[in-house]
């Protein structure tokens, strides 16, 4: 179980610092979804960091587990508020979208607390 936390983890950051960098990058894509979802511009850079941190937190999280729980955590909350802001838009063909990068999050959490 142990390796599998791991890998899962580290999966997960990756996902998470993907979706902050691009957010953060603004690259074309997730600025056309964001706009499209009536996401205020004055929020992007915080939530792209927001995601930063959850991965960088999750990393940690391998060496101080509470640092990756609290991470996880927040990382859930944030795709799961992504989920609504996209249903509130009247996406809901995007609503897997935050959920895919939830649940690796979700499965690190699991594994983390099995292990």
């Amino acid at each position: 179980m142990h390796t599998a936390h791991i890998v899962v983890t580290l999966i997960a950051a990756l996902m998470a610092g993907f979706s902050g960098a691009v957010l953060l990058m603004r690259a074309q894509w997730i600025v056309k979804a964001l706009t499209d979802y009536s996401v205020p511009q004055s929020w992007w850079t915080l939530l792209g960091l927001a995601k930063a941190a959850g991965a960088v937190g999750l990393v940690v999280g391998l060496f101080v587990p509470v640092i990756g729980v609290l991470a996880g955590i927040g990382l859930v909350l944030y795709f799961l508020g992504a989920a609504v802001t996209v249903a509130r838009a009247r996406w809901y063909s995007h609503i897997p979208f935050p959920l895919v990068y939830a649940a690796p999050v979700v499965g690190a959490l699991v594994l983390g607390h099995v292990a």
